[in-house]
């Protein structure tokens, strides 16, 4: 059996933004760390660790 297993958080490799996957929301939502965002700069054009090297793909 095959099923998708989808990133959940995700981090700017250029400027250390964070963000989170809010499942309620379905959209991804700025990590807060110690009662601060984690919002990186804002004119940052973001490029997220998320790659080709990730595979949502899990095989059972």
């Amino acid at each position: 059996m095959v099923t998708i297993d989808p990133p959940t958080e995700r981090t700017c490799e250029r400027c250390g933004r964070e963000d989170v996957w809010n499942a309620d929301r379905q959209t991804w939502v700025i990590r807060t760390s110690d009662g601060e965002k984690r919002v990186g700069n804002p004119q940052c054009l973001h490029e997220w660790d998320i790659n080709g090297a990730y595979s949502p793909v899990v095989e059972s």
